[in-house]
């Protein structure tokens, strides 16, 4: 079966209609490009230009479809149309397929048309006019540009401004791709940041109130019952000012007032003393080193604040899985300032019993420990936990040059 021809686009369809018609019409009133006695005119008479007139109305249905078998059809056309007393609309209508072939046609086409009809005009300027040498014979290359080349220009810049016009809309749209796909991993990370952020604040103190809220129920002694209800209390009102601190900042990030204080080291008094009332045998040992001692903080300030309140973070969640899983006994917390051939690093190490006897106990959910891996990730350090000679110990070694200016500084450095 033979193939069937593409369909013409219906703006093909007028531009061919049209054409015939004032082609037609030109043809009635006896209006023609050469007179019939020119030398050049071999076929007289109204009715040859009509056979070339009807091909080229026909090539013009397949400007867009079939740009290159319009062209060529249509350059036949024209050549038998040369021949005839010629019609006006002939040639516009070939004017027209010549500059849909460059715009429509294929990358090569579009590149070799305006070179041949730049050629064939610079020829047809030179070679008549070097023959007959008057200069009426410059005509001629100028009929061939107006008719060739003009359109073939016209129609590759054109085709350059659409093909610039559709590679910056793909870009555009590449653009806002990358831009969701940011936006999307920005709202991952920061809902990360905020669930690793509330569990280490909350996680704490619920622990402590589910343990001694337990205890208070299961021991019929007032005296213990109080002494937990105190601890309750205590943790009950440490959390909801945690919680608050954390919605304010929230609810206020973009305003004038400025955020509460993150958790530094010198935090870790009272965190291990909250630690304490909660029943934990703890010890904490702090050593910044570089010849200043030992002490319950920084005081020098050559620990960053991302560093500090990852540390801290991590010390107040390995103290909330002491409480939850630990047997009772020492529970060690250390921190030392360190330099190896590397930056200097900070390295904390908690220390606690492993399992735990039969007694009051939290559940647990193993996002503490993803939390505080991720901490030390952000920051460029390492993070093991495990047991180790019958202890359960936690050890992160976060480099402090990481969290410096211009050293991937951890997104959390300003938040609480």
């Amino acid at each position: 079966m033979a193939a069937a021809l593409p369909r013409p686009h219906r703006f093909d369809v007028y531009v061919a209609c049209g054409g015939l018609l004032g082609g037609l019409v030109l043809m009635a009133l006896g209006l023609a490009l050469r007179p019939a006695d020119e030398p050049l005119v071999l076929l007289p008479g109204a009715w040859a230009v009509l056979p070339p007139l009807v091909v080229m109305s026909g090539c013009e249905l397949l400007r867009r479809t079939a740009p290159r078998t319009a062209l060529l059809t249509g350059t036949a056309a024209l050549a038998l149309d040369t021949v005839t007393q010629g019609s006006v609309a002939t040639v516009l209508m070939f004017t027209d397929l010549v500059y849909a072939a460059v715009l429509y046609g294929p990358p090569a086409s579009a590149r070799r048309i305006p070179r041949i009809t730049g050629l064939l005009t610079v020829a047809g300027t030179v070679v008549p006019y070097a023959v007959w040498r008057v200069p009426e014979a410059l005509l001629i290359g100028v009929v061939i540009g107006a008719v060739a080349f003009g359109p073939a220009a016209t129609g590759l810049i054109v085709r350059d401004h659409r093909d610039a016009a559709i590679a910056a809309r793909l870009h555009a749209e590449q653009t806002t791709l990358l831009a969701e796909m940011d936006r999307r991993e920005a709202v991952v990370a920061e809902r990360a940041r905020m669930a690793r952020e509330l569990h280490d604040m909350v996680a704490n103190h619920l622990s402590a109130i589910a343990i001694h809220s337990t205890a208070a129920l299961s021991i019929d002694d007032p005296r213990t019952s109080h002494e937990a209800l105190g601890v309750i209390r205590e943790n009950s009102v440490d959390g909801l000012a945690e919680m608050r601190r954390l919605i304010g900042i929230l609810r206020d990030g973009g305003g004038d007032r400025e955020p509460a204080a993150a958790p530094t080291l010198d935090g870790l008094d009272a965190l291990v003393d909250g630690a304490r009332a909660n029943g934990l045998d703890v010890t904490l040992d702090i050593d910044t080193g570089f010849g200043t001692g030992t002490g319950t903080g920084t005081g020098t300030g050559l620990i960053p604040a991302p560093v500090e309140l990852a540390a801290y973070r991590i010390v107040q969640e390995s103290l909330t899985n002491a409480l939850k899983h630990a047997r009772p006994g020492p529970v060690t917390v250390a921190l030392a300032l360190t330099r190896h051939d590397g930056p200097r690093v900070l390295d904390v190490e908690i220390s606690s019993p492993c399992g735990r006897e039969d007694g009051p106990r939290a559940p647990g959910s193993g996002a503490g420990l993803v939390g505080m891996r991720e901490r030390a990730t952000l920051l460029g350090g390492t993070f093991t936990a495990g047991p180790h000679g019958g202890r359960w110990t936690v050890h992160a070694s976060l480099p402090l040059a990481e969290a410096e200016p211009g050293h991937g500084k951890d997104p959390e450095g300003d938040r609480p």
